[in-house]
This record gives C-alpha cells, structure tokens and sequence, in this order.
C-alpha cells in the first residue's frame, strides 16, 4: 500500500514503516520558538534541568511578535530568550529580522524533514515538502533539549487543484476558499497534502501562503510536493544541494479528497470572528462594508510577491483619508527587496505606514491596535474576536489585492476593478 507524503516523512524519523494512527517517537531537525512561547519553553527547560540544545545550530529562538518591545515585561522576556541563546549556542534571531516562518523557510528548513515550533503557524514549512507542525511550549522545549518528539501520524486529506487563477485571485483565495469550504475544524489533525497541475505551477512562496493556513482549519501540518520549483528556491536561497524530490505515492490511501477548480475563484473575504466565515466579493453585504484600518504584512502574505500585487494597485493612488494603512514586511530579506524595487516608496506615497519587519499588527500586542468598534481589513491568518488586541473590534481576512483595494475605497472593494 503506498504512503501519504506525512507517513513518509514521519517514517523516516522514526526509523521504520509507519501508518496514519500510529504513535512515534521521532527525530526532529529543526526547533523554533517566538517570544511569546519561547519564554515559558526555557523556564520549563531550567525546572527539568536540561537546560541544552541538540542541535544548536538549527534550534532558532525568535523576536518577533513584540520587536521591538512595547513594554518592560516583554523585554525582560526577549532577555531571557538571549541569554538562553548564548548558554546553549542555539540561533538567535532578534528585533528587526523578522517573522520565524518566513527566516526558517529562507534560511533553516529543507524537503523531508521534521519541523517543531511554538507557535501554531510553523506549519508553514509544508510548502518546502518538510513536516512543519506547532506544539506547546514544553513538548517543544523537549524536543530542543533531547533532539525528538512524539506525535501521532495524522490521517491524511488530499486537496487536488487544477486550473489557473483568474485576474484579481491568488492563494490566499484558494485557502480562504478551501477553509470556508471544510470548516475551521474540518481538518483536526490532519495532514493537509496539495498537488495537481495548479501545485505544479506554484511557486513555493505562493505555497507558503497555503500551507501557513492548514492550522485553521485544524490540520496537523499542510504538505507540499518537493519538485523543480522547491529546488529552485533551495537554490535561490543558497542551499541547492539540500534539495531532494518527494511526494506521496500515486496509491496513496486519503481519509478525505477534494478537486478544485482555480478557474472559479474569486476573492474571498473571511468575515468576523471566524476564519471559515467565508464570502465572495459578488455576495451581498460584501462590498461596501466600512473599513478603519488596513493591515497587508504578516507570515501569510508578507513577502515580496505579496507586497508587488498591493504595489500594483496602490501606485499613484492615495489610502482613503479615514481609513489607515499598515504595511509590515515579512522579514529584513523581503524588506529590503521591497526597497530595491521601489514598493516602500508607493506605499509611502499612497499614505501607508511602512513598519519594520515582524508580526506587527497582527497579534494585538503593538503597532496597530484597533480601537472599540473599528473594523480591520487585513492579510493575515486569523480573525478571532480580540485577535488585533480589542474584542470590541472585527477582523476581516483577504489576499493583498483585495487589502490594497479597500484602502484606497476605505470600506470592502473589488480589486479586479482596478487591475
């Protein structure tokens, strides 16, 4: 019987045959932690005395969603997570770098490996063919420490795409699509694998959108084919020979299967306080809806791709006067490849407040906390109710297009009509 691309993987690390079910000890290559969970994983390190690191090298520990600080206790905080850094030799990845999904896919994660990390969003290494999954704090501080992990291998759902994307539709579409379609519990615990001619055609940092999403609707990790287009990011990111093909077997056995059509998207706009609350722009009531501020940034669509469709749209135009704009890059390396190609300076001009790189706006903590009922129109992951740091407040989620659109509208706007 052939495997499922996480069977494979997963067996690998576990050293022998593996079926969807199973519970496994397995090695783990990578380890990440933020400065919202990395904090407790190294006081749970100190109080089990194993305060050490097996794989220095490739254990990362990020500050990210407050860089830079907004209060004394989240400093203390990203101090104990330097410190932590220098005893065990572990990467430290500070204020300014950027968000840890974004740098360990630039920098850290390959095809076929094992993944752990702190924050519910790791499952974005999917895109590079890797098992890439969130954990708790301890399980993850353990995995630090000792070099392992136990899980449990998840069933697996097939999402087979075909078509090409019509004119004003990306993959945030497709994922807000796919989870409106499921539910934001459709998936729990399962593994979210990708393929078809539409896959094929995806570059991996429009699959790194996709796969950042898996987690809403509940699925363990969102897997991606390792094929010439995972090679020609390895390579563009200066560890080509890392690269390996892989993907599941053609008798592979799914739990679930699900064929979509890109040919009939369209934008799509996840309304509040859930990610699954999905509508096209055609629908009624969607169109039109006031917007106080728009946030385009965040791990889901901070990169440099993301930033050119807001670009294309906003050049030589100006955000509505009562409606703010928030532009946040991904990391210091998408930052400066928006400088060189002049996007700062249109989203300067358009009114935007360009921020430096990191989570920003989008965890509530600082740089962009709604006010009591403002509506946010914004490109990251998650709508939740309080998300952006005020439960009076909504959350609209949508691909850049979309975010640029409204902006300059100042409420929900097609951006197919100015494309």
């Amino acid at each position: 019987m052939g495997k499922t691309l996480v069977e494979k993987i997963i067996g690998e690390h576990a050293g022998k045959d593996v079926v969807a079910g199973e519970i496994v000890v397995a090695k783990v290559d990578v380890c990440l932690t933020q400065d919202g969970t990395g904090p407790l994983a190294v006081r749970q390190l100190e109080k089990m005395g194993l305060v050490k690191a097996a794989n220095p090298e490739r254990t990362v520990l990020f500050i990210d969603h407050a860089a830079p600080s907004p209060r004394k206790e989240l400093s203390n905080d990203h101090m104990l997570l330097r410190e932590f850094a220098k005893k065990t030799g572990s990467v430290l990845s500070d204020v300014n770098e950027g968000i840890s999904h974004q740098i360990i896919c630039e920098s850290y994660l390959n095809p076929g490996e094992i993944l752990i990390g702190a924050d519910s969003h790791t499952c974005t290494g999917g895109a590079l063919g890797a098992f890439a999954t969130g954990m708790g704090s301890t399980d993850v501080a353990v995995g630090i420490a000792l070099g392992k992990t136990w899980l449990r291998v998840p069933e697996a759902f097939k999402f087979y795409i075909k078509g090409k994307f019509q004119k004003g539709v990306y993959p945030k579409d497709l994922i807000l699509h796919i989870i409106g379609k499921i539910g934001a519990d459709g998936a729990d615990y399962k593994s979210m694998e990708f393929s078809g001619p539409a896959i094929d055609e995806m570059e991996v940092e429009d699959r790194m959108t996709i796969s950042n999403m898996a987690v809403e609707a509940g699925a363990k990790c969102g897997l991606m084919p390792s094929d010439q287009k995972t090679k020609a990011f390895l390579e563009k990111h200066g560890r080509g020979d890392k690269w390996r093909p892989l993907s599941a077997d053609p008798d592979a056995v799914y739990e679930s299967s699900f064929e979509i059509d890109l040919n009939e998207l369209k934008p799509t706009i996840s309304f509040p306080h859930t990610v699954d609350n999905t509508k096209t722009i055609d629908e009624p009531g969607v169109k039109g809806v006031k917007i106080d501020q728009v946030f385009i940034g965040t791990c889901t669509n901070g990169r440099i791709e993301d930033m050119r469709i807001a670009a294309k749209i906003l050049k030589g135009k100006k955000r509505y006067p009562e409606t703010r704009l928030l532009v946040t890059p991904a990391s210091k390396v998408e930052y400066l490849k928006a400088l060189k190609e002049g996007l700062i300076e249109i989203f300067v001009e358009a009114g935007a407040t360009v921020e430096s790189p990191g989570c920003g706006a989008c965890v509530g903590v600082h740089q962009g906390i709604l006010g009591d009922g403002e509506a946010c129109l914004s490109t990251q992951n998650r709508n939740f109710q309080g998300r952006m740091g005020n439960t009076n407040s909504s959350i609209y989620l949508s691909s850049p297009a979309v975010a640029a659109a409204t902006a300059i509208a100042g409420k929900i706007a097609d951006p197919r009509e100015l494309l």
